[in-house]
């Protein structure tokens, strides 16, 4: 069988959430059985966005939703195409046939229980596992997932990042919410203080989680990591601006990582973000924090 065909996972998975997990794992487990490649094929940005003209906000940006896909899954091949009129008008029939078998070489179709493709949202699970026996491929549609009695969904996903409950978040993601970016130039305060920080911003529509300290891990394009106390916010200790920053302190680390590409992951919220009286406040508050982040990740290992 030619290493071309694929058996291809369908859906936008903003999170790569646990409600994805039966979907990928599925893929894998199919494509290794027909010894073909598992892959992924996904939109650029949330259609509705497109339809709308409203811009939705995602748990992660394209780059992060590739690589989870890539790390947690060990699918290289996601398709990643824009979501543009012309998709956007192409009929759900047409859609497999032109796209994923034509185009893509699918031999096998893996989608969710609410999946729904093609022009005006027409096509649907049912129609996604009639036309498959149709043309002779294989179909899998996977059922919803709960947990706690909870459906897991990126909408649901989003607002917990939102309110900044990220170990509840990390809890329906099924691993650390996590933004990757290119470290930034920031005013060098934390320096000043000997509290070197890394400055991120997220991408546009891209959520951050609400303003607070949090328990982070960075990792860095070497592939270490280090344990970090990350605040998301304004910094109005420092800072008069409304620009919200994500700025992490990598505790035990000593270097320039400017011009870096660097994934932070979030794992618990240890406080508000609020404004101290001088810097030196700060400082010995942050290292209060720092103190928290070591425990926290030395208990984790016990």
């Amino acid at each position: 069988m030619s290493m071309k065909e694929k058996v291809i996972a369908l859906g936008f998975f903003d999170g790569v959430h646990r409600g994805h997990d039966a979907l990928l794992r599925r893929t894998v487990e199919e494509a290794e059985k027909r010894g073909c490649a598992p892959a992924v094929f996904t939109f650029d940005r949330v259609p509705k966005e497109v339809v709308t003209g409203i811009p939705c906000p995602l748990i992660n940006s394209p780059d992060d939703r590739r690589d989870l896909i890539r790390r947690i899954y060990g699918i290289k091949d996601v398709i990643m195409v824009p979501f543009d009129q012309n998709m956007m008008t192409t009929p759900w029939d047409k859609f497999i046939t032109d796209i994923l078998v034509g185009r893509y070489h699918a031999v096998h179709l893996v989608a969710g229980h609410d999946h729904h493709f093609g022009h005006k949202n027409q096509g649907s699970p049912e129609l996604l596992a009639q036309k498959c026996a149709e043309l002779g491929l294989g179909c899998d549609i996977i059922p919803k997932v709960e947990v706690g009695g909870i459906t897991v969904s990126s909408t649901y996903i989003r607002r917990l990042v939102e309110l900044g409950q990220i170990e509840r978040a990390n809890w329906f993601l099924g691993h650390p919410h996590c933004l990757t970016q290119t470290v930034r130039h920031g005013r060098c305060i934390g320096r000043t203080i000997g509290i070197p920080t890394v400055n991120l911003t997220a991408p546009p529509h891209v959520l951050v989680p609400s303003h607070g300290v949090y328990v982070t891990k960075v990792t860095l394009p070497t592939g270490e990591s280090y344990p970090a106390v990350t605040n998301v916010g304004t910094r109005p200790t420092v800072n008069n601006g409304s620009d919200v920053t994500v700025e992490a302190w990598l505790l035990d680390f000593d270097g320039d990582l400017y011009g870096q590409t660097v994934r932070v992951e979030f794992f618990r919220h240890l406080r508000d973000e609020v404004r101290f009286d001088s810097l030196d406040a700060l400082k010995a508050q942050i290292q209060t924090d720092a103190d928290a982040t070591r425990a926290y990740f030395a208990s984790a290992e016990d």
